[in-house]
């Protein structure tokens, strides 16, 4: 193999597959990065086991070729290379050779047949959305997700596909946000899967706010292609809890606050808070909501923002920093809260978005 491109579009194309090597991985082959010519481009390609990334960029193919090299190394030699044209070949007993301006370097690397091979998807239906749509569902779920290892099936986000709705649901058993929204075109088959957490993010991160996301789901795999960037991705096995018997029924009056107010004052609230004291006090009249914090040995906050309501008054404790991931990643000027009683569930909808929050005893 042998390839000639500018050290900026490696560096870019290194940056897509490089987030999901481990310095600490159980195999060698693991810690490489597949790099195999076609035609006048190059793809680089990088997994965990769990999740594969492949993205392609243009180059002067001089020899056509595949070799794996040790991705953390060969990252940081290209980084430090002085800007312009590189050269990448291989040698015997695959050996690398990366040449730049006037410097040059040789790295051992591993034959492409140990390295496993990316999925591929056949015959699959193939489903659409626009990028800016699934990341907006991705940012108002994934902070739900659990992260206790013991509830696996909890470790990633429910992907519910029903004609041409689609839906994300996440959960870590204390809260549980949900959203909905529609796809391009209505799917033949339902779909139900479990994405990964860490996939969830990589694919976030390649996210733009202009054209589509494509993804096919197979039997325990599902593959997302976001501006040709191709994102393979395990499906976490298991059944997700029955989230349609934990959502209330509406319930009214509902209380309205202006949401950069009640953002604030959760967040002062929330400085006083310590790990053995995490509640903050909800005190909620007609015309106010008054939100304080006390923590022995600590201190103790008290404020009062607007707010609409003629219901009764009621004291409810939550965990602040449920609310606070949640208001800070929408966009809408004021919330409602539904509050039905001191023990039961905290709702916000809007739209076809949904969050609850259980309460926590003060």
């Amino acid at each position: 193999m042998k390839i000639k491109l500018e050290k900026e579009q490696m560096v870019a194309g290194i940056q897509i597959v490089q987030n999901i090597v481990s310095s600490k991985a159980t195999l060698p082959i693991l810690s490489n990065m597949l790099l195999e010519t076609r035609g006048n481009k190059v793809n680089l390609n990088t997994t965990d086991l769990d999740i594969g990334i492949s993205c392609e960029i243009p180059v002067e193919t001089v020899e056509e070729g595949a070799i794996t090299i040790p991705a953390k190394r060969f990252s940081d030699i290209v980084r430090e290379l002085p800007s312009g044209e590189i050269i990448i070949s291989t040698k015997k007993n695959n050996q690398v050779d990366i040449e730049g301006n006037k410097c040059r370097f040789k790295l051992s690397g591993l034959p492409k047949e140990e390295f496993p091979k990316f999925p591929e998807f056949k015959d699959k239906e193939v489903i659409k959305i626009g990028q800016s749509i699934f990341k907006e569902m991705i940012r108002l779920t994934s902070f739900a997700v659990s992260h206790e290892e013991s509830r696996y099936v909890l470790n990633g986000i429910l992907l519910e596909i029903n004609g041409d709705t689609i839906r994300m649901v996440a959960t870590d058993g204390r809260r549980l946000a949900k959203i909905e929204r529609k796809l391009e075109s209505a799917l033949k088959k339902d779909v139900a899967v479990i994405i990964p957490l860490k996939a969830i993010q990589e694919i976030f991160r390649n996210l733009t706010d202009e054209g589509s996301i494509s993804f096919i789901t197979g039997t325990n795999q599902v593959l997302f292609d976001v501006n040709s960037t191709l994102i393979a991705s395990r499906i976490i096995e298991g059944e997700f809890p029955n989230y349609s018997q934990v959502i209330p029924k509406p319930v009214t009056p509902k209380i309205k606050i202006n949401t950069a107010a009640f953002l604030s004052a959760i967040r002062r609230a929330n400085l006083l808070s310590t790990p053995d004291f995490q509640a903050i006090k909800f005190e909620v009249f007609t015309d106010k909501l008054v939100i304080s914090k006390t923590t022995p040995d600590v201190g103790e906050s008290r404020e009062e923002i607007a707010a609409e309501y003629g219901g009764k008054e009621m004291i409810v404790g939550f965990n602040p920093q449920y609310l606070i991931d949640m208001l800070k990643n929408i966009s809408a000027e004021s919330v409602e809260l539904e509050l039905s009683g001191p023990d039961k569930a905290g709702v916000i909808r809007l739209g076809d978005y949904l969050y609850l929050v259980l309460p926590m005893r003060i």
